[in-house]
């Protein structure tokens, strides 16, 4: 075989072409090429504002998160509550014994118990009051208060939204201000002096669309449902004033 290659110095060339490239592909592989413009290189690299800007959108990011779980069980809860009082209030002998069976976290029970104090309260200065317009004021009052703690968070999810890309769009004019000092200062606009900071500028730019995103979606998925749940509790409201009305005409 060595006698063949010194006959013909092509084939050893092509031969010695092929074993460098081998050794090049088997370096390669061995150290894998790390990127210096990525999410690491931005925190090592990035001063107080680039870092303090990032740390504003994890907590955004996380915040948006734990609303959109947290308000999604709530309403799981508050849709099986629902279930369980059309189920079965309605099949109680009074409305004390049916507000009694219902959960104490339920806010079906809130409403039922608030109907009736109002209803079992209507004398002195509040018995010049019609008894239908008081019952009616006693069952939407609790209704808005079940109304008000729905919406908790809801604000959160809002706030991130809107101003998510804008906290980005803030570490892309940092990060771009960054670039062009860099090239005031070296007199040149070569691609090594400019490619961190705009590397950085838009990685806050996607940082910022990632967080405002799923806020927004959640936002809109959440308000939804939450107009879902209402007309159940609307819906229970109304019957539980017809039904109370009922009672004290008897």
């Amino acid at each position: 075989m060595f006698n063949a290659l010194k006959k013909n110095p092509l084939l050893a060339a092509v031969l010695a072409s092929l074993l460098a490239a081998g050794h090049g592909l088997a370096a390669a592989n061995a150290t894998p090429e790390v990127n210096p413009y990525g999410l690491g290189a931005l925190w090592e690299q990035g001063d107080a504002v680039a870092k303090g800007t990032l740390l504003i959108l994890v907590v955004m990011s996380m915040g948006s998160w734990y609303v959109i779980f947290s308000k999604f069980t709530e309403q799981s809860r508050l849709l099986k509550f629902a279930k369980a009082a059309q189920a079965n209030f309605w099949n109680s002998g009074s409305v004390r014994q049916a507000a009694d069976a219902l959960d104490t976290a339920s806010p079906f029970r809130f409403i039922a118990e608030k109907g009736l104090d109002g209803a079992s309260k209507h004398d002195g200065l509040l018995g010049s009051v019609d008894f239908n317009t008081w019952v009616t004021m006693s069952i939407q009052r609790a209704m808005g208060t079940v109304q008000s703690r729905m919406q908790d968070g809801l604000a959160v999810l809002a706030t991130v939204g809107s101003t998510a890309p804008f906290v980005g769009l803030f570490g892309t004019v940092w990060g771009i201000y960054h670039a062009l000092v860099k090239i005031g200062m070296s007199g040149q606009a070569s691609i090594d002096k400019v490619a961190g900071p705009v590397g950085e500028a838009l990685i806050m730019t996607a940082i910022g669309l990632a967080v405002a995103v799923p806020a927004v979606l959640g936002y809109n998925f959440l308000v939804r449902r939450n107009k879902a749940v209402m007309e159940e509790v609307n819906a229970f409201g109304a019957d539980l004033h017809a039904v109370l009305l009922a009672s004290a005409n008897k």
